[in-house]
């Protein structure tokens, strides 16, 4: 790691002699290697994005120029490249570094990103502030070619494109080799097109031609020719009737030449998207052959290429990928559809299954619920399954075009509550807020692996909006002897007890029956309440249980604002319901509004809510 060694500081880079820019590639990728083989991470994408980044820290001077990674998890490189290699022993760990572009960790990190589609928006809000306060800052965005399947990424470029400020967008086009079109002729047109000469003289004859009558009409007949030729020759048209100057394709490996494309793009005054096409999980075998398993991927082996921890027990995901396949058999109606996850959602066996019934819309959430809505309509049952971190992002078409009309839709919302180390922008934990308290929305959360199996059953029969909640992570066999069939709005007892009560929500009940068994050792009997519809409090039940226990206890992975423990208090207060004497509910959820990344059972100790701290608060009341 010769030349690694020489990278300590920001701008180190351009110490770093041309001849051994490859040389430097290669070291950072046997690095990256390394340190996510032992903690995780995002891997393939970040192995084909090296010399990218590279060049545009080449092209650029931080932390005064702005780059913005979309969704970041590409940004290991700059990262690297702006000092912080020491902190990958710490990647994604507790307390330590993010796997994402973090403005607490870096100046060079000018924009906190997780989401996809949003790096265009924030580069242009940068360019439109540095044009207001007479700045001369470069401005940067990276997107790749999935995220701009995202509808706000042309939203984007359609604003840019009027404000016509200098704003680079480089488009990282990551399929598995390099276009034909990488060729000679798209060289030259490439270096004409961002070439000062052609610019100042294509600015001069246009201003001479507009100032009379004639050269206007002149003009339009150039312009005419000059766009149908560019039709012929220019791949990027699309982006040039948007209004941008398209520059590409180019050899996303090239350094040299993507460092002269970056500098006279910066040049330029105006909106300009470069396409780099680049190779995901370069430089390594395993990661080239297998991206899509490599790109969120544990520790592994880095010479089998092999997960060290292999995966014991199937997950929520696993679960409701099977029973898909099975509900799908029995319904012809049944359909399929997800933003860009079919794999991640487990949909890509129902995929195999049944084709012409399952739609990937790409990264679209507010599209994906909106066709559901139209396919509910036409008497289809469709199945939209989107992680709820994402989901967020489609909370107007989830009210306004399948609440409002009371379609059968089915919501299967993976990656509920807390994640682990993908931190903030990805923690599950507000599903509860948004969902519950839009007016014809069932929402449910299994306690274990076979009540998300029933629960699918009766969502595929309630005629109206359904939505399931579920965990990353090992589907919970417990509590597998208790199955009382599912009710609309009834919550299930799991155990009778006296004094002290205890609602646990969907993958809370594993925390829950840790608490039971700490205080049956202290010879307390709690009851014990599998919540299981989450939007519908068991007003029957808790009248009942309200009489006759004088510590009430919720348990959710959720923000308490707007949670399942709000429901509760809201439902004693307005039904006016009786409450022993030295009455306490104790709401046992997440009170602080982000929560960082770490592994699930640190964070839930950290937010007071695992089994253990549930349990001292129960006796702090007692005491």
């Amino acid at each position: 790691m010769e030349l690694l060694n020489k990278i300590n500081h920001e701008n180190d880079i351009k110490n770093i002699d041309k001849e051994d820019y490859d040389r430097l590639a290669y070291e950072i990728r046997q690095f990256l290697i390394d340190k996510v083989s032992k903690n995780g991470g995002h891997l393939a994408s970040n192995l084909g994005c090296v010399e990218l980044t590279m060049a545009l820290h080449l092209a650029m001077n931080f932390p005064e120029d702005k780059l913005i990674f979309d969704v970041g998890h590409q940004s290991y490189t700059h990262k690297i490249l702006t000092g912080r290699k020491k902190e990958f022993d710490v990647l994604r760990e507790y307390g330590g570094m993010s796997g994402f572009p973090k403005t607490r960790e870096s100046a060079c990190d000018v924009f906190n990103t997780g989401h996809s589609s949003t790096s265009i928006s924030a580069a242009m809000g940068f360019a439109v502030a540095r044009d207001l306060k007479g700045g001369n800052e470069k401005i940067a965005a990276v997107i790749g070619d999935g995220s701009l399947t995202g509808g706000m990424a042309y939203e984007a470029m359609n604003c840019l494109a009027q404000a016509k400020t200098g704003c680079v967008i480089v488009l990282n086009d990551n399929e598995m080799s390099i276009d034909k079109n990488v060729g000679g002729l798209s060289k030259y047109l490439n270096n004409i097109r961002v070439g000062a000469a052609y610019n100042d003289l294509k600015v001069g004859v246009e201003t001479s031609l507009l100032s009379t009558e004639t050269g206007e009409w002149v003009a339009k007949k150039i312009k005419r020719s000059k766009d149908a030729l560019k039709q012929l020759l220019v791949p990027g048209m699309f982006f040039e009737e948007l209004g941008i100057t398209y520059v590409g394709p180019i050899d996303g490996h090239d350094i040299n030449a993507m460092v002269s494309t970056f500098k006279k793009a910066f040049r330029l005054n105006k909106p300009i998207i470069i396409h780099v096409k680049t190779k995901k999980g370069k430089g390594y075998r395993y990661a080239e052959r297998h991206p899509d398993y490599f790109h969120g991927i544990s520790a592994f082996d880095k010479e089998t290429g092999r997960v060290l921890q292999k995966k014991q027990c199937k997950s929520y995901t696993d679960i409701f990928a099977n029973c898909m396949v099975e509900l799908g058999e029995k319904n012809k109606d049944l359909v399929a559809v997800t933003a860009a996850m079919s794999i991640g959602t487990g949909l890509h066996k129902f995929q195999e299954k049944f084709p012409r019934r399952m739609f990937d819309v790409g990264i679209a959430e507010q599209h994906a619920v909106t066709f559901a809505a139209g396919l509910a309509s036409a008497g289809m049952v469709p199945v939209v399954a989107i992680y709820s971190s994402f989901l967020q992002r489609a909370y107007d078409q989830i009210l306004h075009d399948v609440c409002l009309q009371g379609l059968h839709v089915i919501f299967a919302v993976d990656r509920s509550g807390i994640v682990g180390q993908d931190g903030e922008t990805h923690q599950g934990i507000y599903d509860i807020s948004y969902l519950s308290h839009m007016p014809n929305m069932v929402v449910m959360a299994p306690k274990n692996r076979y009540e998300l199996i029933d629960m699918m059953n009766f969502a595929c029969k309630y005629q109206g909006p359904c939505a399931i909640k579920y965990s990353r992570g090992d589907a919970y066999k417990g509590l597998s002897e208790y199955s009382e069939p599912l009710a609309l709005g009834k919550s299930e007892v799991i155990k009778r007890g006296k004094d002290i009560a205890i609602f646990a929500c969907g993958n809370m009940n594993e925390e829950a029956v840790k608490t039971v068994e700490l205080l049956e050792k202290d010879g307390l009997t709690p009851t014990f309440i599998n919540a299981r519809f989450i939007s519908h409090v068991d007003t029957e039940l808790l009248t009942d249980i309200c009489k006759n226990h004088r510590i009430l206890v919720t348990m959710e992975e959720n923000i308490i604002r707007g949670g399942y423990g709000e429901m509760v208090d809201n439902e004693i207060i307005k039904n006016n319901i009786c409450l022993m004497k030295d009455f306490v509910h104790i709401n046992c959820g997440i009170d602080k509004g982000f929560v960082e990344q770490g592994t699930i059972s640190q964070l839930r100790e950290k937010l007071n809510i695992d089994a253990l701290s549930v349990y001292n608060r129960i006796k702090e009341c007692l005491d």
